[in-house]
C-alpha cells in the first residue's frame, strides 16, 4: 500500500523537517492515525514529490502538530499530455465540488468556473471568493488522492460572456462546447497539434442560445457525445474522459509521466483577468 500523500503549499526540501498544515495534520493524526516513524509523501504542487516519515506528533490546545522529515525528492509526474481546460458553468449544490474533484482526477490542467445565463446559483463578491478558495482546496485534495504533483489552477469565478471575449491561452487551442443537437461527434475531430483543448459546459438547462452564438464567434465547435442528454455534472466529466481516450493518456503509451524534472519548474500561464457583473 502506497504511503498517504499530503499537499503542503510552501517550499519543501530534501533533508529538512516540515510541519504539516493544520488540516493535513488533523487528517494524518486523527483519521489515518499515523505515528512517528510512519511513511508519507509530501508535494508542494510545483512538480515532483518528497518521500518522508513522521518525525513527531504533539497536541497543543486541541490542535495536532505533525512534523515530517523528508528524504529524497522524486521527479514523478502524472500529468496528461494534453493541456485540458474545463470551462464549467456554475452548478447548484455540491455538484460543483464533485465536478472540480473529478476533473482533477481526469487530468484537467485548469478549471474555469463561469456564471452563465442559466446558472441556478448566483455568487458575487465575498461569497464568490470563498467558494473559489473552497474549490482550490478540493482540487488540492483530489491531487493527494489521485497522485498528481501539480495542482491545477482553479480560476476566479467570472461572467461567461466576458470570458468568451478573452483570447485562448494558446493560438492552436481546440475549443469545444457540448450541445446535444450538434451535428459533429467528438471522435470526428482531429487532435490539436498543440495538445491544448478548452471544453465549455453549460449549467442546468445547457447554454442559452445567445451564449452558444457568442461561443461560436469565439471559435468554439459544438459537439455531441451521443444520443442521450447528459446532466451538467455528467457531461463535462464524460467529455474529459472521452478526450483522454481519443488523444490523451487513457490510450496507448503516455509520455506524461516525466521523471527527473526540476522541482522548481512550473509551466507559466499568462494572466487572464475576469470580471463579475
Amino acid at each position: 500500500m502506497n504511503p498517504p500523500r499530503f499537499f503542503c503549499p510552501f517550499p519543501l526540501a530534501a533533508g529538512a523537517r516540515h510541519e504539516l498544515t493544520a488540516s493535513a495534520a488533523r487528517h494524518a493524526a486523527r483519521v489515518l492515525r499515523l505515528k512517528p516513524g510512519d511513511a508519507l509523501t509530501l508535494f508542494d504542487g510545483k512538480g515532483g514529490e518528497y518521500a518522508g516519515r513522521i518525525q513527531s506528533h504533539e497536541r497543543e490546545a486541541g490542535r495536532d502538530r505533525v512534523v515530517a522529515e523528508l528524504s529524497a525528492w522524486r521527479g514523478v509526474e502524472r500529468e496528461s499530455p494534453l493541456g485540458l481546460t474545463l470551462v464549467q458553468a456554475l452548478q447548484s449544490g455540491e455538484k460543483m465540488d464533485i465536478t472540480v474533484q473529478k476533473a482533477v482526477e481526469l487530468g484537467a490542467g485548469r478549471i474555469v468556473p463561469v456564471l452563465a445565463r442559466r446558472s441556478v446559483v448566483r455568487l458575487q463578491g465575498e461569497r464568490a471568493e470563498k467558494r473559489g478558495t473552497h474549490w482550490r482546496a478540493v482540487a488540492a485534495s483530489a491531487c493527494e488522492q489521485c497522485g498528481r504533483n501539480r495542482v491545477p489552477e482553479v480560476a476566479d469565478l467570472c461572467d461567461l460572456a466576458h470570458w468568451l471575449e478573452l483570447p485562448p491561452e494558446n493560438a492552436g487551442t481546440l475549443r469545444l462546447m457540448l450541445e446535444a443537437e450538434a451535428g459533429v461527434r467528438l471522435d470526428a475531430l482531429q487532435k490539436p497539434g498543440t495538445g491544448a483543448v478548452e471544453l465549455l459546459v453549460g449549467a442546468e438547462g445547457g447554454l442559452a442560445p445567445e451564449e452558444r452564438e457568442l461561443a461560436g464567434k469565439a471559435g468554439f465547435i459544438a459537439v455531441r457525445l451521443g444520443p442521450r442528454v447528459l446532466r451538467t455534472e455528467t457531461a463535462g466529466l464524460a467529455a474529459l474522459a472521452a478526450i483522454q481516450c481519443l488523444w490523451g493518456d487513457f490510450c496507448g503509451d503516455s509520455s506524461a509521466n516525466v521523471r527527473g524534472r526540476s522541482p522548481s519548474s512550473k509551466p507559466s500561464r499568462p494572466d487572464r483577468p475576469c470580471t463579475m457583473p
